[in-house]
């Protein structure tokens, strides 16, 4: 998806209160505006188009989301939101630390290496978009919210004692990154498609057990309680 500029229509605000939103409207919406967002771009994407595409009005489109950012910051979040439910980070003490980190670390690689979340971090990391709102937002509804919820995990972890971390916001935003590594930065440049899924399991493991190495108590990695 090519870069696109920063969005032509003024900043509405978010949708104003009123009467309860159709649910099954905003859900079209939002299912419709992730297509387009992906196969056109921000600006390639208008609201008729979208509101086309859902089968609604683009008065309703308005009505639910305010502006075209509002939207495309509800798009990103509801992605992830699907992607990486709050119940993938729960604390799950059954299960062994490394086995439990390495199942967000799959959810999480599966989540940024999807095309729709290639394509907007394309679109976000064009210079064309250094002025736009859209960065924040994005950062905001995706990025954020999945270092504050992985942030929670790894708190209750190093309550039972597994993990020894001084600044666990610091070390959630660390995991996310080790997580992308190298395959992520291919797949935005183009050339990573040729990984295969042994591959990827390598990179996440060993992803995981850098952050081990960093952060565990010792012997309790592996086990569960």
């Amino acid at each position: 998806m090519a870069a696109q500029s920063a969005p032509s229509r003024p900043r509405a605000g978010a949708a104003a209160p009123g009467r309860p939103k159709d649910a099954e409207k905003g859900t079209a919406i939002l299912d419709a505006a992730r297509r387009l967002f992906t196969a056109q771009g921000f600006d390639g994407a208008s609201m008729d188009q979208i509101a086309a595409e859902a089968g609604v009005s683009k008065l309703t489109v308005y009505s639910h989301f305010g502006d075209k950012e509002t939207l495309f910051a509800a798009v990103v979040r509801s992605y992830c939101e699907q992607e990486l439910p709050d119940s993938l980070f729960r604390t799950q003490p059954e299960l062994p630390l490394r086995e439990r980190l390495l199942q967000v670390a799959r959810a999480f690689f599966a989540m940024i290496s999807a095309p729709e979340a290639i394509a907007g971090h394309r679109i976000l990391c064009s210079p064309r978009m250094a002025d736009s709102p859209l960065p924040q937002l994005f950062w905001e509804a995706g990025p954020q919210r999945v270092q504050e919820a992985f942030a929670g995990l790894l708190r209750r972890r190093a309550a039972r004692g597994e993990l020894q971390i001084d600044d666990i916001p610091c070390a959630a935003a660390q995991f996310c990154s080790l997580l992308k590594g190298e395959p992520h930065a291919q797949l935005i440049f183009g050339c990573g498609a040729t990984r295969s899924p042994r591959d990827i399991e390598r990179h996440l493991a060993a992803a995981v057990d850098l952050f081990l190495r960093a952060y565990a108590t010792p012997g309790t990695a592996g086990r569960g309680r």
